[in-house]
């Protein structure tokens, strides 16, 4: 998975920067080959980093709800060289 997110990555940056190269002489191939490297990044690559990388975590640590916030003042009171 580690490798094919590598890829996806250099595929889009290649993608995108051949794109500025040849966006002076074809102008509308160059705009697909920016456009195909955003969606690349943006919409492949990105999810699937998330996919693996939050894989067995639990949402409900990350989200900011009451019991949180007792937690993290609790936290902050019990450290006072923090403050």
């Amino acid at each position: 998975m580690k490798y094919l997110i590598l890829f996806v990555l250099f595929a889009s940056f290649s993608s995108i920067l051949y794109g500025f190269y040849i966006q002076e002489e074809e102008v509308l191939l160059g705009s697909k080959c920016i456009g195909f490297g955003t969606v690349g990044i943006f919409l492949v690559a990105m999810p699937l980093f998330l996919i693996k990388y939050s894989r067995g975590k639990k949402m409900k640590d990350y989200m900011l709800s009451e019991e949180n916030i007792r937690k993290m003042r609790e936290e902050r009171s019990e450290n006072p060289e923090n403050q």
